[in-house]
């Protein structure tokens, strides 16, 4: 799933591609991707793009007095193409859902794979009319996000640490993979609870938070939109890299599991040697 370094870029690429053009066409090949019908996609036509912003995980791309807002979600993708078919596209059973073409030619696919279904796209005058926007808290990246900030979000919680970062809710655009990251910068267990952080700990995973995702951000700086994927499971350190070695201590990278996920990290680096026991069998080591 894109999380915030990604969609970062892809802010960054669309505003280049994107500002000053004018909206041609808008295709809804996937009619369960609209999440919103009034105003209707063709309202976006012959509308000149402004701005192209981001919300946590959400893309906001605002054309004329409009905005055109997506999700990802887990297997979304944007694509990116200088030309596209003369052909209008054809509701089918590939993976295309959406395509905005743009006058003068070129233009974006929006693509999902897979049989579970989450991309989302939403057209609307405000992007907080987008439920999954009103609710989200602060920005992980805003310049205003300090030190103690951070730690009056977790002043009150009572859970595990890998949790809450997830929680969009609290913190807006951190996913299972940078959170497996930031935990294992940080050398903490994913099941530490947050009312057992200290206030050096607290520090300590907030720097953690900082340096994962700006160097993630550094990293994707200027990288074409199909090669961000790519980019992304090139620099993670533990997720999705269960049974490799840990690049810090060399330790075998373990994984729990989850019924839709998984989460990784190193028990040397993290847990004092300790594997953690499996969610499923109801026992933590903490």
């Amino acid at each position: 799933m894109p999380e915030v370094p990604e969609v970062e870029a892809l802010r960054e690429f669309l505003d280049g591609q994107l500002v000053r053009r004018e909206i041609a066409r808008v295709f809804p090949v996937a009619i369960n991707v609209l999440k919103t019908y009034d105003p209707p996609p063709s309202a976006l036509e012959g509308a000149t793009v402004t701005a192209v912003d981001r919300h946590g995980k959400f893309l906001d791309i605002t054309a004329g007095d409009l905005h055109l807002v997506t999700h990802l979600a887990r297997a979304g993708w944007l694509r990116w193409k200088d030309t596209l078919p003369d052909e209008p596209p054809r509701p089918g059973k590939g993976p295309l859902a959406l395509r905005v073409a743009l006058d003068g030619g070129g233009g974006f696919d929006l693509t999902e794979a897979g049989t579970k279904k989450g991309l989302a796209v939403y057209v609307v005058r405000d992007p907080a009319e987008v439920p999954g926007i009103a609710r989200l808290g602060p920005d992980p990246l805003a310049e205003g996000f300090g030190r103690e900030e951070f730690a009056a979000l977790l002043a009150g919680e009572r859970r595990q640490i890998k949790g809450a970062l997830r929680d969009q809710s609290l913190i807006a655009g951190i996913g299972n993979a940078y959170s497996d990251e930031i935990l294992h910068a940080a050398k903490m267990s994913p099941f530490k609870p947050t009312a057992h952080l200290t206030e050096a700990e607290t520090t300590e995973l907030y720097e953690a938070l900082r340096t994962t995702l700006e160097e993630a951000v550094e990293r994707s700086h200027g990288v074409a939109a199909g090669r961000l994927k790519a980019e992304k499971k090139s620099g993670l350190r533990v997720h999705g890299r269960a049974g490799e070695a840990c690049p810090v201590c060399g330790d075998t990278i373990l994984e729990v599991s989850f019924s839709d996920s998984a989460l990784q990290y190193c028990p040397t680096c993290q847990t004092g040697g300790k594997p953690l026991a499996d969610r499923r069998m109801s026992r933590l080591l903490k």
